[in-house]
């Protein structure tokens, strides 16, 4: 089974039941502090994490006075407009002792949908993780509607974690994995140490949600597992109560680990190469060069721009002969790919009228 110590990339998504004390509704501190030296234990090893939070909603309604299990829509935005500060400067207090830089990131599932929205998202979590950031991604339940009444942080954190490339996303959950049924109501209940598979007989065992702060369930994780798999991210759910539940999980600690067979460059190239191109990037001799010796496109080896392509769209990638290459995702339109073909990248902003990224496909964006 893997371990976090083999990790690039790590997504960790924390639960509300485990961040807030269901009694008080405070935050649990000592549990957070221990999380945050977890963090930085696998950040010191050379991983880049991301931590997936829910817990907004919670301390706002506690701050707000907000009581019952079940709120209005509009309690529960209040609520995390209100928990939301709280809950990023808890994290930044937590991170700070260990020189850890956090960022808040709020998104929804929409954002993944969203092609252009996606792409900016990819984009802002990465330039994060290469500055050595921590970002602190939380859905933004202030406007999110949907998010707020199904609890859907679990694929939340999946889609994160293919967003970003990750090869592990560790659910922190009240229970110690996947079981056959649930193990607080039948005794028979065993654990899965490892589903190489998410069956529909695996699908069938899965239940409801068991906490009243927590709205995730096993068939949210199940999503998300089925979504992270197929990215080539491993995923387990463990034990997240105790302290410092990472390097638990490291030790040895009770867990189900869903495996993935493809690692995520490899995967996220796979699924490419199923597009279908919206246009045609024909370049030069000197680029097809650089593409072979595994660099990214540059507008200064592009010669020709045909069909009409938007911003992350798949476009197929021509040699001088017009032979196919492959395909890639631009970063460019098809407009402004024939403003800047042949053009250094220097120029871009002076052409286009604004800064631009540097290259027009990067290399991880491409099948050949």
């Amino acid at each position: 089974m893997a371990t976090l110590t083999d990790a690039k990339c790590v997504v960790v998504k924390v639960g509300s039941s485990l961040l807030v004390d269901r009694r008080t509704g405070d935050l649990r501190v000592e549990w957070l502090q221990s999380l945050a030296a977890d963090v930085a234990w696998l950040k010191s090893g050379g991983a880049k994490v991301i931590l997936v939070s829910s817990g907004s909603i919670a301390l706002g309604r506690a701050v707000l006075n907000l009581a019952g299990s079940n709120l209005a829509l509009e309690q529960s935005q209040a609520a995390a407009a209100v928990g939301q500060i709280r809950l990023a400067r808890a994290y930044e207090e937590a991170l700070a002792p260990h020189s850890v830089t956090t960022a808040q990131v709020l998104v929804t599932l929409e954002d993944s949908a969203d092609r252009r929205r996606y792409l900016n998202s990819r984009a802002t979590l990465k330039t994060l993780l290469g500055l050595g950031a921590v970002p602190i991604v939380n859905e933004n339940d202030t406007v999110a509607t949907d998010e707020i009444r199904y609890g859907d942080n679990d694929r939340l954190a999946a889609q994160i974690a293919v967003t970003v490339g990750a090869d592990q996303l560790i659910l922190l959950s009240d229970v110690d994995g996947f079981y056959s049924a649930n193990p607080t109501s039948d005794p028979s209940a065993r654990r899965y140490d490892v589903i190489n598979n998410v069956t529909p007989e695996i699908e069938t065992m899965a239940g409801d949600a068991g906490s009243g702060l927590s709205k995730g369930g096993m068939k949210t994780k199940l999503m998300a597992a089925k979504v992270a798999t197929a990215a080539g991210c491993a995923m387990a759910i463990t034990e997240g109560s105790p302290l410092n539940p990472l390097k638990n999980l490291n030790n040895g600690a009770s867990a189900t680990w869903f495996t993935a067979q493809l690692d995520p460059k490899t995967a996220r190239k796979h699924w490419i190469a199923t597009m279908k191109p919206k246009g045609t990037l024909t370049i030069d001799a000197g680029a097809m060069c650089a593409l072979g010796s595994g660099k990214s496109l540059l507008p200064a080896g592009l010669a020709e721009v045909g069909g009409h392509f938007g911003r992350g769209d798949p476009v197929e990638i021509c040699g001088p002969d017009n032979a196919s290459l492959g395909l890639g995702l631009s970063r460019y339109t098809a407009d402004e790919a024939i403003r800047i073909k042949g053009q250094n990248t220097a120029n871009i902003e002076k052409i286009l009228g604004y800064p631009g990224r540097s290259a027009l496909i990067h290399r991880d964006d491409m099948a050949f």
